[in-house]
């Protein structure tokens, strides 16, 4: 793929995502299921925007740096900074959170894993790796 192709789509991926994200926000009745998809859908935001910024980064890179941010922002909220600011900004809720929860830090993990898997096997092989090469003769024949 090539990295405008990747950067277009993880744009169009970034739309879908914060879509769906205002959709959970504002219609869902507030549950723990709906607590863990937009958390879900927060970390996907966070990868796709890594890969709009830097296609070219590798996706293990991409996802380790989702999981810094994510973690990061879930841990800033021990210091009552990010409600204390929604207050003022109501909008920064939706990007910094309100109150830790531990289980958002699984829900984090588990989405920079998934997103990290899902770009390294949905990738086209990279000219001389030793899958470029089973790709190159598996078309020969």
């Amino acid at each position: 793929m090539s990295l405008p192709r990747r950067r277009s789509g993880a744009l169009v991926s970034a739309g879908v995502l914060i879509a769906g994200g205002l959709g959970i926000h504002v219609l869902a009745p507030d549950t723990a299921a709906t607590d863990v998809a937009g958390d879900l859908l927060y970390a996907l935001l966070v990868y796709v925007i890594l890969v709009a910024a830097w296609p070219r980064l590798h996706p293990a890179m991409t996802g380790a740096l989702a999981l810094l941010w994510c973690g990061g922002v879930e841990l800033f909220q021990l210091t009552g900074l990010p409600v204390a600011w929604a207050a003022g900004v109501p909008p920064l809720v939706l990007v910094l959170g309100t109150a830790f929860d531990p289980r958002d830090l699984a829900v984090y993990a588990l989405a920079a894993v998934g997103a990290t898997l899902v770009d390294l096997f949905s990738r086209p092989p990279t000219p001389g790796t030793a899958a470029f090469a089973r790709r190159s003769r598996a078309g020969d024949h």
